[in-house]
């Protein structure tokens, strides 16, 4: 009962593995992200002595608006 078990989940995981190689090979562009406004935003804990929500919330919206390149 086991060995059927495992052979059967290593049926699955090679049908898996086959169909990630193939998705590979056909060129799934990569998406590459942009951490570099991260900076911007400072940490929100929601402590008491931590910054502001509302000052948290508008950081957060501007870095995304240079993201974006709106003004």
């Amino acid at each position: 009962m086991a060995e059927a078990t495992l052979r059967a989940g290593l049926v699955e995981s090679k049908a898996e593995i086959a169909r990630l190689r193939k998705r590979m090979s056909v060129g799934m562009p990569t998406v590459h992200k942009d951490l570099s406004l991260i900076s911007l935003v400072p940490k929100w804990l929601g402590l008491e002595t931590a910054v502001p929500l509302e000052e948290f919330l508008a950081s957060t919206e501007g870095a995304v608006k240079i993201g974006l390149g709106r003004p």
